[in-house]
């Protein structure tokens, strides 16, 4: 069982080492802020990926606009009002103290110059660990993961984690492993230097 979040593990340095140590937090219903270690993880194998033929073709014809780190919180904060969410207002404001740390990063979506869609996570040596996207048009949260596989893999990063597993995340080659090999797999990317 996750254990109830104190203040100490919301300061910026600790977050970050929970999350080199594989762990991730997620408020409940109950507002209250738990950090997470499930046995099983998912991944999306950075040499193995796949964008799906048919978002290729939707991309090529979109009008959609890219940015990395343009707008990093409010991408947080869209991704916040989502109907079920898990990032409360505390929440935000722990990775605000990332993002001022420079580990929180994102991808943004804009069509005629409006956000329309995104993510957002935690960037650590060549490990990225995926929080939260959003999307205010069709195939927008599409179109910022694909732009997040390519970035990562032209910057030599080694590992990307999404947490759980869903349909959305398996059309782009998202696989499970057990917790054994995500901390293998973690621990070589944290021996690659590169940044986002």
């Amino acid at each position: 069982m996750p254990e109830k979040t104190d203040k100490d593990m919301l300061i910026p340095e600790n977050m970050l080492k929970l999350y080199r140590l594989g762990a991730f937090p997620m408020s409940d219903d109950d507002d209250v802020i738990r950090w997470y270690m499930p046995e099983i993880r998912t991944i999306i194998p950075l040499n193995k990926y796949n964008i799906p033929r048919s978002l290729k073709k939707f991309l090529q014809n979109s009008g959609f606009e890219y940015r990395f780190d343009y707008d990093t919180m409010r991408v947080v904060i869209e991704c916040s009002r989502r109907e079920e969410t898990w990032i409360s207002d505390e929440l935000i404001d722990a990775y605000n103290g990332l993002h001022k740390l420079g580990c929180l990063h994102s991808v943004e979506v804009y069509q005629e110059n409006k956000l329309v869609g995104g993510l957002y996570g935690i960037a650590s040596q060549g490990a990225f660990f995926g929080e939260s996207m959003f999307s205010r048009v069709p195939q927008a949260s599409k179109a910022a993961l694909a732009k997040l596989l390519e970035h990562l893999d032209s910057k030599g990063f080694k590992l990307l984690d999404v947490q759980y597993m869903t349909e959305h995340l398996k059309m782009f080659g998202a696989i499970e492993i057990d917790m054994d090999t995500f901390q293998v797999l973690k621990d070589n990317a944290f021996n690659v230097p590169t940044n986002f």
